[in-house]
Order: structure tokens, then sequence, then C-alpha cells
């Protein structure tokens, strides 16, 4: 049974958070910064557009936001030199904490940002988004604003999926209601009122970011969930309604990878807190088929599971953000 203070309490519109000037009087009376990050490869196409929307609103018209930053996973087109033209800070990841080593994934970009960001409260958003608009930060911001109890603010959207040329109003979402809405219904029922638990768009109070391990790949945002739940229940979260997100559509073939990758962060995640328990060993590697003509071939893909602890834990994040000596350094994991 739910309880009766369900997340959907905690649920509004971007439209209650539209006042940017009193947004900008409550962080400056609470003497906060607020740093935004985009995870980024190969987003030359959409990435200018973000930057200059978001930066011309919440930077220059009104001074919501502290710095803008994109954490790059070494693209190969011009990401790079487009986000430095439009005026964000820009990172490799890979020269980020260099001696933690380095893994592609988005997970790890999210990571590693909270070393160099500087805000008390991140906002994490896709860069891929061709409808890119304030509200994308603003409306996550708010509530973090407003409530000092909120540490996790998702956005839910109607996401349009192009179907044979043609763009449909709504379908996205396929693996929250295939896969993630069931498994919290069967699990972590209060979670099921998450609207789009696995959407790119997020912020967070740091000292909340922090004490999070970080899965480096598809099972990053379904993680953080997890652990919030547990570790700081459910009245920490809430979400606001973007109303719509234009985006890249994924393949099906695409949305099985992240499936698998997200299925294992839940069992991982679940093993822990002795929510399930499994009586074997999971499979190493996502399996396929490809048509050959008159035949299938089996695919096997590597999908890493691999868990970058929570920054808390690495000395040099605590040294650089005077962590005291006295506060936890929790989800401490080897070196890669």
């Amino acid at each position: 049974m739910i309880q009766s203070d369900s997340l959907l309490n905690r649920t509004w519109h971007h439209s209650r958070f539209a006042d940017i000037e009193r947004l900008v009087a409550l962080k400056e009376k609470k003497g906060l910064k607020i740093s935004l990050a985009f995870p980024t490869l190969n987003e030359e196409a959409t990435i200018g557009k973000e930057i200059l929307v978001i930066r011309t609103e919440l930077m220059d018209r009104y001074p919501l936001l502290d710095e803008i930053v994109v954490i790059d996973s070494s693209s190969q087109d011009k990401t790079r030199t487009i986000a430095e033209r439009y005026g964000a800070k820009v990172y490799q990841s890979k020269n980020i904490l260099p001696s933690y080593g380095t893994y592609r994934g988005k997970g790890e970009n999210l990571w590693k940002s909270l070393y160099v960001l500087q805000g008390d409260i991140v906002v994490w958003v896709d860069a891929d988004i061709a409808n890119i608009s304030p509200k994308f930060v603003y409306a996550l911001v708010g509530p973090l604003l407003e409530d000092d109890s909120i540490g996790y603010v998702k956005a839910f959207y109607e996401r349009p999926i192009r179907s044979s040329g043609d763009l449909k109003p709504s379908g996205g979402g396929r693996v929250t209601e295939i896969l993630v809405r069931p498994l919290f219904s069967l699990f972590y029922p209060e979670l099921a009122a998450l609207i789009q638990p696995l959407s790119g768009e997020y912020a967070g109070r740091r000292k909340l970011l922090e004490t999070l391990p970080f899965s480096v790949g598809y099972g990053v945002e379904l993680g953080h969930l997890l652990d919030i739940y547990h570790q700081f229940g459910i009245k920490s979260l809430a979400q606001v309604d973007l109303d719509i997100r234009i985006h890249r559509n994924q393949t099906t073939q695409a949305l099985g990878k992240m499936s698998y990758g997200i299925l294992n962060t839940f069992f991982k995640r679940a093993g822990q807190y002795g929510d399930a328990q499994l009586l074997k060993t999971l499979g190493a590697y996502h399996i396929s088929l490809e048509n050959q003509g008159d035949s299938h071939r089996l695919i096997e893909t590597e999908i890493p599971s691999i868990e970058r602890p929570a920054m808390v834990s690495i000395p040099e994040y605590r040294e650089r953000f005077a962590v005291p000596p006295e506060a936890p350094a929790t989800g401490i994991l080897p070196k890669p």
C-alpha cells in the first residue's frame, strides 16, 4: 500500500517556478551557488543552442546560475569547440581525477562533474534537447530553493517518438513503462509514482549527491533513486512537469542494452539493501540477435556495471571542498 505522503504531493508544473526573480532572491537569501553541467558525446548539433538559451536567460538576464560547464567524453566532432565559443567551461572527463582512471559513460561524466563544479546545487541536463528552454533549469532548481527538505528533483515530460518519419506526440519512455515501473511496482511501490524515473534532467544538493555512488553507465539514474530512497527517504524526492522534450529516439536494440544495464544496477542495489537475493551469478554479456537473411547471429556485448564510489570518499574531493574530518567517507570502493 502506497503511503498517504505520496511523491505526487511533491509534483509540480514548471509554471509554479516561472518567477525567476523570486528564485534569484531565494538563492541570494540562502547564500547558495548553482551550477549547470551538460554531459556530452558528439553533440555539436545541439550544444551551442542549449548553452546560448540558458546562459542568456539565467546568467546574463537573471543571475540564477553561477556557472555552465560541459563534461565531455572525448567527442570526435566540434562539441568542445562550440561549447567554449558559447561561453561554457569545458572539461574532458578523462582529464578529471586522472589517477582514478576513466570510463566511457554518462554516469562517469556526472560523477566527475562533482569535482569541478562549484555549486551547492547541481543541475544536470542532457545535451541533445532540440526544444531547449530555461524552464529545463529553473523548474528543477525551484523546489530546492523553496523547500530545504527536498534534496533531489527529477524532470518529466511528454516525449514525442518518430515513427515512419512522422513525429507522434507521445510514445517515448519505453524502458520506463516496460521495465522500470513494473520493477518499482513489485519492489518499491512508492517510487512507482515517479513519472519519468530515467529522465536525463535533474538537480540535487551537493551534500546529498556527494554521498551517492555513481554507475558509470545506463544505471546511474536508477541507482541514485534507490540510494536516495533508502538513505534519505521518499520525502527528499520531488518532480516537475516540463511539458515536452524533443530529442533523439533510441533504437530497440539500444534500449535493450540500456535495460540490461539498468537491471544490473537494480539487482545490485536490491541485494545490498536486502530487498532481493539472487541465487546465481548474472550473465556478463548482453545478448542480442542479428538477422542474416536465412539465419541469425548471436551478438554478445559487454556492458560495464562499474560503480564509482561516493565522491565524498575521494581524498582529493575532501581536500578541494574542505570536507570536515568527522564527515563520513561513505561508499568507498577500490581504485580501478
